[in-house]
């Protein structure tokens, strides 16, 4: 994209998610990247429908995030409708969960049926806390995709969650981190892609990430 003509990107608004901090990440990233663009904050569906790439953050309860999303006429639709289009996708901890085929989060709620798998209460592991909150590695096949450029094994991000995704396709998981066991840390699936793990807060490790998704273009 040239100056005159930015890259857009829907940054997704139904209630939920730091927005201010995810669309000011992206602005880092994309100045960092040197990639002109324009980073809308959005629950209109017409500015959706018109958006080279689309984010979706996600804090709090899957159920309730789910429920907030249905409650804005047409956004859903025309999130699947763009994504369906060919524009990449980034979903940010409870955004990355609801890719999956659903959430048992207070209830049983249905998701995108993006990747597969449901997301489910963590096991409390020995000698850990839940949610798990803070600063932990990442463990992944270098080379393996584009969203990893870059990284170095065992690179810390900031998670804070205690339902994670389970059931799902080894094929569709980028990374993992250890937390009384390989917990799901980043998945993708054709054009579409989530971190557990909050990009956003992730300093210069998320700002490498979004730089990579910034100049992903899904085959």
């Amino acid at each position: 994209m040239s100056a005159a003509n930015p890259a857009t990107v829907a940054v997704i608004d139904y209630g939920s998610g730091n927005l201010a901090s995810a669309s000011r990440a992206l602005a880092l990233a994309a100045n960092r990247a040197r990639i002109p663009t324009l980073v809308y904050v959005t629950a209109d569906p017409a500015v959706v429908a018109r958006a080279d790439r689309i984010v979706l953050p996600g804090q709090g309860a899957f159920a309730d995030c789910a429920v907030g999303l249905a409650r804005m006429p047409g956004l859903r639709e025309a999130i699947f409708a763009r994504v369906d289009a060919g524009a990449p996708f980034l979903g940010i901890c409870v955004g990355m969960q609801l890719m999956a085929e659903r959430g048992l989060e207070h209830t049983t709620s249905r998701g995108f049926g993006w990747i597969k798998g449901e997301i489910t209460a963590m096991e409390p592991p020995r000698q850990l806390r839940l949610p798990q909150m803070g600063w932990n590695g990442l463990t992944f096949q270098p080379g393996s995709h584009p969203l990893l450029d870059g990284l170095n094994q065992d690179d810390h991000v900031y998670f804070v969650h205690s339902y994670a995704l389970t059931g799902g396709d080894p094929t569709q998981c980028l990374a993992t981190t250890d937390y009384g066991g390989a917990i799901p840390a980043m998945v993708a699936q054709g054009n579409r892609c989530g971190t557990q793990f909050h990009v956003e807060k992730s300093q210069d490790v998320g700002i490498r990430i979004l730089e990579n998704f910034l100049r992903w273009t899904p085959q």
